[in-house]
């Protein structure tokens, strides 16, 4: 168990190949910033607490961090909220630095620390877990570290060991000595753990004598060894531990991110097809069915049994058991009920409420509306600020006119009401419980329960009056066109 355990995460860092003005740890993978997975990772494994170390966009990146980690994150078990603090690094002079800003905020029951960075978004809670073990595993081991073996490790610091194997240091890329050490294949990821006090005293010992000029955290490795410490290496897995440092590498990082959550799906008894994306935060329902291009972010749930067809965008959207959401539909903030029907071509907006067997059909939109059981409106309508009854059913063309440009009024639709086509209903205003209102009547006042509202001109037919009308018309074409 890791409950004597800090860890240490670096993220203070710029991150100029970014070539961006958001710190670089906040730049997203399948829907999270980078910075939120290693933190998670470490809380997982069981850490007793997380000190990430802030430099570059501090207000952003602590802002950040209190939403997702403090002490009222939704996403997390009540025993892992508030564990996350932040450390400052006030001058960017390299790992070594930051890991000792970082250090200086550990808590004083700490008994070991781990470090690693904040811009390696596949870790997982298994791969910090690991390295922890190997230093409670060997007695007289200084530091466990992280190791991997690639066929071109370019950019990465190598692992240097002697005759018999043993680690001797790491060396960065930029002061590799010879064509031997630059073929060495084994490269180091970045994860670190050792006691607190053994910490405290190699990051003491740093110096700046590197091609950068700056205090590499590397060097606790070296430190160790010329001690007579051992440093044991703990293999991981490379296709988790590379870091993100521009935006190609985000974009790998992204990729491999959602096919791992498409996976997890899949396994779980969802059918999702090739295109869809299903970004971190998102839970389905088994026996639901996900189909190609859709888009599901945020906090979205998506009930046993549902489909999403294809094209579907749905954010932060609550979708319950038998849904079906039919093509290019957006969901953003609200609730559809059991075996409701939506779409193709609508939009729920936020804070709607679609009622169990209600149907919104094609370029139905609606905004802070609740749609009642068996509610229908199945063709181009807007329903803003509405409460539709339990049955009623909104014809195509109906509008809900709910703004007067300053504020915001409620349409009430009753149980079993039916709004003929093409009206307009100007809020605030209530139609009754079985009421009618007849096609293309403009409502201003409200209309009792089983009445019918109409609201149209008079029609009037004049015989043979079209001819006349068709012949006086071509007279002025005919005559404009001579002028």
């Amino acid at each position: 168990m890791l409950e004597k355990t800090t860890a240490v995460i670096l993220a203070a860092g710029q991150g100029t190949r970014m070539k961006s003005s958001l710190p670089k740890v906040l730049h997203g993978v399948a829907g999270r910033p980078l910075v939120h997975y290693p933190v998670r990772a470490a809380l997982e494994a069981g850490c007793g607490e997380v000190v990430v170390v802030v430099g570059h966009g501090r207000d952003k990146v602590e802002a950040y961090l209190a939403g997702a980690f403090g002490a009222r994150a939704e996403d997390l078990p009540e025993d892992r909220r508030g564990r996350v603090r932040t450390a400052v690094q006030k001058e960017q002079r390299g790992t070594g630095d930051a890991a000792r800003s970082g250090l200086d905020a550990v808590r004083a029951e700490a008994e070991r620390v781990l470090v690693f960075y904040g811009d390696v978004p596949m870790l997982t809670a298994a791969d910090v877990a690991a390295v922890a073990k190997a230093l409670d595993d060997d007695p007289v081991a200084a530091v466990a570290m992280a190791t991997c073996t690639t066929d071109d490790p370019f950019g990465y610091g190598r692992v240097l060991r002697d005759e018999l194997g043993q680690i001797l240091e790491i060396r960065e890329q930029k002061d590799l000595k010879s064509d031997a050490e630059r073929a060495i294949k084994e490269w180091n990821p970045g994860i670190y753990a050792a006691s607190v006090g053994f910490l405290r005293e190699a990051l003491a010992s740093l110096t700046p004598n590197n091609a950068q000029g700056e205090y590499y955290l590397t060097d606790i490795v070296s430190f160790a060894t010329k001690r007579g410490g051992r440093v044991v290496g703990v293999p991981s897995r490379p296709e988790v531990m590379d870091g993100v440092n521009d935006r190609a590498q985000l974009a790998l990082a992204d990729k491999a991110m959602i096919e791992r959550l498409l996976q997890k799906h899949r396994v779980a008894g969802v059918t999702v097809r090739d295109g869809a994306r299903i970004e971190d935060g998102v839970s389905i329902g088994k026996d639901a069915v996900v189909e190609s291009f859709a888009v599901l972010r945020g906090h979205t749930k998506v009930g046993e049994g549902a489909t999403v067809d294809v094209g579907c965008v749905l954010t932060n959207a609550v979708v319950g058991d038998g849904v079906v959401l039919r093509p290019y539909s957006v969901l953003s903030d609200s609730i559809v009920r059991a075996r409701a029907q939506i779409g193709p071509f609508s939009h729920v907006r936020p804070e709607s409420d679609i009622g169990e067997e209600a149907h919104l059909g094609n370029f139905v939109e609606t905004k802070k509306t609740t749609m009642e059981k068996g509610a229908k409106a199945n063709h181009l309508a807007y329903l803003g600020d509405g409460i539709v009854g339990e049955g009623a059913n909104v014809g195509a063309g109906t509008i809900f006119c709910n703004y007067d440009g300053f504020s915001k009024h409620t349409t009430r639709i009753g149980k079993g009401a039916f709004i003929g086509s093409d009206s307009q209903l100007v809020a605030p205003v209530t139609i009754g419980d079985g009421a009618y209102v007849g096609t293309g009547t403009t409502v201003t006042k409200d209309v009792p329960a089983d009445a019918l509202a109409i609201g149209r001109a008079k029609q009037e037919n004049k015989e043979g009056y079209a001819s006349r009308l068709r012949s006086r018309l071509r007279a002025q074409k005919e005559a404009a066109a001579k002028k």
